[in-house]
């Protein structure tokens, strides 16, 4: 099978020769400095970073829906507005073309093969787009304090992402689209089912349509524990959920009893990687059943860590082939 048929036949619970092996999101920079260092080739790009190792590569189309010269905020996690008035003024600085990145993925169709690789969308989720612009805590704040400006910031990055998918389609199918969101922590959800009908239901219901019109899957990324708020997310017609954190306690095979046909991504607890074959391989064996269940892609549960060599790493790849192929039976 080729990369991109296996990959979206396993999301499609069909028969495979071996599961998908990836690494889901690009590495850390401290990693691959790290593994620089201990003797992986200098001058490789991430994306020929997972070709090096022998996986399943990923090239990712992550839209920007903010445009080159947006004030940055002044430090992580603050905002860059206040109120509408502030919205009004950033907004002739939002939904850019994204020419460069569509651009660039001519450029590498042009010497890859579109089988030869999984092509993967992101766009803001919305929940995340005006946390971006508020800041985390104003946020929250202006789900009470600014409902319509709310609604008008998210009907407005739909639109966005709904031109920007179908500018990418023409070019190049994606083969699962993710909309950005971080909507949960360790203990669930942060926000209620309620708002999340009230706010993003809405907006999900315009967006979702278009990718399956056009012939691709769409996710939803959070990291935190997902388990509540996935029957929120499958009445908006999301397929799937990643990464599936084991440090917030997700449970994966009880997510699949509780919902049999929900795409999954991730899930392998990246904290054992440093830890010996024998941890990386019982961290396989807990995912096993779940391999077997089918619409499961198993991957890190989010960046490889720096604490892991390249020696480590190289171990955890070569058992991850293994089980990839037992998993497929």
């Amino acid at each position: 099978m080729t990369v991109a048929e296996r990959f979206r036949a396993t999301l499609n619970g069909e028969p495979v020769d071996r599961l998908p092996m990836t690494e889901w999101a690009p590495y850390w920079e401290l990693t691959l400095e790290r593994w620089r260092d201990e003797g992986m080739p200098a001058e490789l790009s991430r994306y020929e970073v997972q070709e090096h190792f022998g996986l399943d590569p990923i090239w990712n189309a992550r839209f920007n829906h903010f445009g080159p010269e947006m004030p940055a905020p002044v430090s992580h996690g603050a905002g860059i507005m206040t109120d509408e008035d502030d919205y009004n003024r950033l907004r002739p600085l939002l939904y850019p073309s994204n020419d460069a990145l569509l651009e660039s993925l001519e450029e590498h169709l042009r010497t890859h093969d579109r089988e030869s690789f999984v092509l993967w969308a992101v766009v803001d989720g919305f929940f995340w787009y005006p946390r971006r612009l508020f800041g985390i805590e104003p946020h929250f704040y202006a789900f009470y304090d600014y409902p319509d400006l709310m609604h008008r910031m998210n009907a407005d990055v739909a639109e966005h992402s709904i031109a920007m998918l179908r500018r990418l389609a023409e070019i190049a199918v994606p083969d699962f689209v993710t909309f950005a969101e971080d909507m949960s922590y360790n203990h669930g959800p942060m926000l209620s089912e309620g708002m999340f009908a009230e706010f993003l239901e809405p907006h999900y219901r315009r967006v979702v349509p278009v990718i399956q019109e056009i012939g691709s899957v769409p996710i939803c990324d959070s990291d935190g524990d997902v388990t509540e708020m996935i029957p929120w997310l499958e009445r908006v017609g999301l397929q799937g959920v990643l990464p599936l954190e084991r440090q917030a306690g997700v449970d994966g095979m009880a997510l699949r009893e509780a919902h049999p046909e929900f795409v999954m991504i991730g899930h392998y607890d990246k904290m054992v990687m440093n830890r010996g074959e024998e941890a990386i391989r019982a961290e396989f064996e807990r995912l096993l059943p779940l391999m077997r269940s089918r619409r499961f892609v198993p991957s890190v549960d989010h960046q490889t860590p720096p604490g892991v060599s390249l020696e480590q790493y190289r171990t955890y790849l070569r058992l991850f082939e293994d089980y990839a192929r037992a998993g497929a039976r």
